[in-house]
């Protein structure tokens, strides 16, 4: 069944060909997607154990005086630092998704409507990039520091 006139112009699509095409073009951001939800899976675990971590020395809070009262202000103050830094990371691993959400919707539209923006959605593709790469800095950030704050001490090691 043809569409009217009219409405084949207006949704620009003049075969199936082109309409498997313009999804390929989609599909590149769409797979990103999905790796960016799995690192935001992770995140937000990352997120949870943090929390956790720090909800347990607060029910095992010491008074001042006591010699571990000192250690769990440390504590608390690095996993304080460590919940901003995934919070920070998440925020922006989620612009990423929004991005790349408005990009595939943006090559749609485009293509319906017969608009040629192309430098605004290879803009939309970059900006996404770099928030993500962000991200990714602010969570290796944190791997870092959590790294540092365990480290074990040589004594314990009993190495020769």
């Amino acid at each position: 069944m043809a569409l009217p006139v009219g409405l084949d112009d207006v949704f620009r699509i003049s075969s199936l060909p082109g309409l498997a095409r313009d999804i390929q073009f989609a599909l590149a951001p769409v797979f990103l997607l999905n790796g960016i939800g799995l690192v935001l899976n992770m995140l937000t675990g990352r997120l949870a154990r943090i929390v956790d971590r720090a909800r347990d020395i607060e029910q095992n809070f010491t008074p001042r005086g006591d010699p571990r009262h000192e250690w769990q202000v440390r504590e608390l103050r690095l996993l304080d630092r460590r919940m901003a830094i995934v919070s920070n990371s998440i925020f922006l691993c989620t612009a990423s998704a929004v991005l790349l959400c408005s990009l595939v919707a943006g090559i749609f539209l485009a293509r319906l409507v017969g608009v040629g923006f192309a430098r605004t959605l290879s803009l939309l593709f970059a900006v996404s990039l770099m928030l993500l790469i962000a991200s990714l800095t602010l969570f290796l950030i944190e791997v870092r520091i959590a790294v540092a704050a365990i480290r074990v001490r040589d004594e314990l090691l009993e190495r020769s």
